[in-house]
């Protein structure tokens, strides 16, 4: 006698017929389907029909066959708004190209995201800045226009790579390959920067051209150009050189909630009529950032100091009197250069070293306080709030998990 180890068996359980027209040939599409099926798993029993498919691939032939309840689609094209609309069911978008009326969307707070990589490039003392993505696409030119706008407003001239501008129908895939034609010309441009640049690429893939600009040059990262990319596909970060740092876009997040948002809809409930926009809070950083632009000579040994001891319980005192110098002098300089003092430095280079452990391992609160530096957990949790404006577990609970083997290519919109 066969005993079911569930509370009811699965084929008994009304299931929702959810069709996912979601790539499974990129990070960013993977992950909105591991936040789907997280959602699935925590509510109720969906029986879901998805095929190996690349962004712009149309859907299935066989699609109206399955006679799906619902559909979660990455809606890029024209003719994919046409074949989904004849089935008649709620759809929810995850792409947000289009407004679209009746087809609500969950979409990446695009602002978030450049707010993350400009934050993290100005914690690095960086004078300057540049943007490179590909003219022409909407996700590029979003980021790049908020990129300029938003460090303007902080009286900051941004240099933005221009080329031949794509056609906007153009899939990010050819586009990807377009560029590689053009190499030489994105080399002479990075050659042309200010140096030291603070770069943010449209994402991770556009980076790794940067990146193999820069390399091509002689040109060192991150000492003269600091690179950092978006969507955090790990395998293509860590094959980098350097690795490379990247906003994770919360795509797993995007997934989960349009997974929520379609579930009401089925319920018989109106969506929303306004896009609903996922902030990311984690920026992944890796060695193509890891720099702090310093002049002066005794804070730059300084801070040399603090970054080799920093998980020690060093205080400004042990740093003043390794760099030879008075701490009032230290204060002193370390403010002009920095535009803060040496225990905010410190700090922050223990809250990175706390958010380092909570994305990539287990450890308890307790645990990751001791490795970082801090006395007592309960005053390494209140300073992680205050910069961070959630709690440890809060920024666990998004952060990407540990060695998740994430690959191919990078992007989203």
């Amino acid at each position: 006698m066969l005993i079911p180890l569930q509370s009811e068996p699965w084929m008994m359980t009304k299931r929702r017929r959810v069709a996912l027209l979601i790539e499974s040939s990129r990070a960013f599409g993977r992950d909105l389907l591991r936040g789907i099926a997280t959602y699935a798993r925590a509510h109720e029993h969906w029986a879901f029909f998805h095929q190996e498919r690349a962004v712009r691939d149309p859907a299935p032939a066989r699609l109206a066959d399955w006679r799906a309840d619902g559909i979660i689609a990455r809606i890029e094209t024209t003719k994919h708004i046409e074949q989904i609309r004849r089935l008649g069911v709620p759809v929810v978008d995850v792409f947000g190209l289009h407004r679209l009326d009746g087809i609500p969307s969950v979409e990446v707070d695009q602002e978030a995201v450049v707010r993350l990589a400009i934050e993290h490039l100005r914690e690095r003392n960086l004078p300057h800045f540049a943007f490179c993505g590909y003219p022409g696409l909407f996700f590029s030119d979003a980021r790049s226009r908020l990129f300029v706008r938003l460090l303007a407003e902080a009286g900051h001239d941004v240099h933005v790579y221009e080329t031949t501008r794509q056609r906007p129908n153009t899939g990010l895939s050819r586009v990807e390959m377009r560029s590689l034609r053009c190499a030489a010309h994105l080399a002479a441009w990075v050659k042309s920067l200010p140096k030291p640049t603070g770069l943010m690429a449209c994402n991770d893939m556009r980076a790794l051209q940067v990146l193999e600009a820069c390399a091509e040059q002689r040109i060192a990262v991150p000492d003269e150009v600091a690179v950092i990319g978006v969507d955090n596909d790990a395998v293509q970060c860590e094959l980098c050189d350097p690795p490379l740092s990247s906003v994770d876009p919360a795509a797993r997040q995007v997934g989960y909630e349009a997974a929520a948002l379609l579930d009401r809809m089925l319920s018989g409930r109106k969506p929303v009529t306004n896009p609903i926009l996922i902030k990311p809070s984690v920026v992944v950083a890796r060695q193509s950032t890891a720099v702090l632009a310093v002049s002066d000579p005794h804070v730059a040994d300084a801070v040399r100091f603090m970054h080799a001891r920093c998980c020690e319980p060093i205080r400004t005192a042990d740093v003043a009197r390794h760099a030879g110098v008075s701490r009032s002098t230290l204060e002193r300089r370390f403010t002009r250069s920095l535009g803060r003092s040496p225990s905010a430095e410190l700090a922050r280079m223990r809250l990175e070293r706390v958010r380092e452990l909570l994305q990539h391992t287990d450890l308890s609160l307790r645990a990751i306080a001791d490795r970082a530096g801090f006395d007592h957990v309960e005053s390494m949790c209140r300073l992680f709030k205050k910069h961070a404006g959630q709690t440890p577990g809060a920024y666990r609970r998004q952060a990407p998990p540990p060695d998740d083997g994430r690959g191919g290519g990078a992007s989203n919109p």
